[in-house]
């Protein structure tokens, strides 16, 4: 349990340490959101105010496919009922129908817009529970950056957009707070997610060394169960990765639980 030695190298171990047959979870009381999407941000707005767009509401994101590399198409901003909503959003404007991330896909499996209070449950996931999520028919990646360097990281994707743009469904920009646990990409970091919605395109493989190749020198780590380049030594970016190797040992000298996956990327 949390406090325990080794605890936080347990949390996120990629199945290496066994299987998981019980969980106990901190909750907290019952609250309600509500979300409101806002559309054309410019894209110098977000970088000269990255802190307090993101910091618009509960959950924000943002969205672009880099049609416009001047504009971000959409800012999904989710907020705690009691909260005062943006009339405005550094020059984004309020969506006036309901919106999908993706551009041309309908909005009907997307949670609750237009500022109606409902359940956290059903306002801070961006799709129904009953719907498909996304697309349906994609890949995905994420690098996860240390939030000081959002802006170096949001012009570095913006010098390849024209790159990446065929091949891409939708982009989004989401924060996330620091923690503790030693492979989790927001170990020691506050970080900015940049998320890739990819076409199912054998091409996008080609594109994952060149995200690397940008994101890495701002300490980018990327997410571990979306794709990236598996040649890259992602271990030698977690000051704790020595720490884990010794609790994969303690708890499973012989290897039983490494598979294919373990092996290419824990070394």
């Amino acid at each position: 349990q949390r406090g325990d030695e080794g605890f936080d190298g347990a949390v996120v171990s990629l199945g290496a340490l066994g299987v998981v047959t019980r969980i106990r979870l901190d909750v907290v009381p019952h609250f309600e959101v509500r979300q409101r999407v806002f559309e054309n941000l410019p894209f110098a707005a977000l970088l000269e105010n990255f802190d307090e767009i993101t910091g618009a509401g509960y959950s924000v994101s943002a969205f672009t496919t880099w049609a416009e590399p001047e504009v971000i198409d959409q800012v999904w901003v989710k907020q705690l009922a009691s909260e005062l909503s943006p009339r405005d959003l550094y020059g984004a404007t309020p969506a006036t129908e309901a919106l999908h991330p993706i551009r041309g896909v309908s909005a009907v499996a997307c949670s609750e817009q237009f500022g109606v209070a409902g359940p956290w449950y059903e306002r801070l996931p961006h799709f129904k529970l009953e719907f498909q999520p996304s697309n349906g028919e994609e890949l995905q990646s994420e690098y996860l950056i240390p939030r000081l360097r959002a802006q170096d990281a949001l012009l570095a994707l913006s010098s390849i957009a024209d790159r990446i743009r065929p091949h891409l469904l939708v982009n989004e920009v989401r924060t996330i707070a620091r923690d503790s646990l030693w492979l989790s990409p927001m170990h020691g970091n506050d970080a900015v997610g940049l998320h890739f919605t990819w076409k199912q395109d054998p091409e996008v493989a080609e594109l994952l060394p060149l995200l690397d190749e940008i994101f890495e020198p701002l300490g980018g780590r990327p997410h571990w169960g979306k794709v990236f380049d598996e040649r890259v030594a992602v271990a030698d970016r977690y000051p704790r990765f020595g720490d884990f190797t010794k609790l994969v040992e303690r708890y499973d000298p012989n290897g039983v639980f490494a598979n294919d996956f373990t092996r290419r990327v824990l070394r």
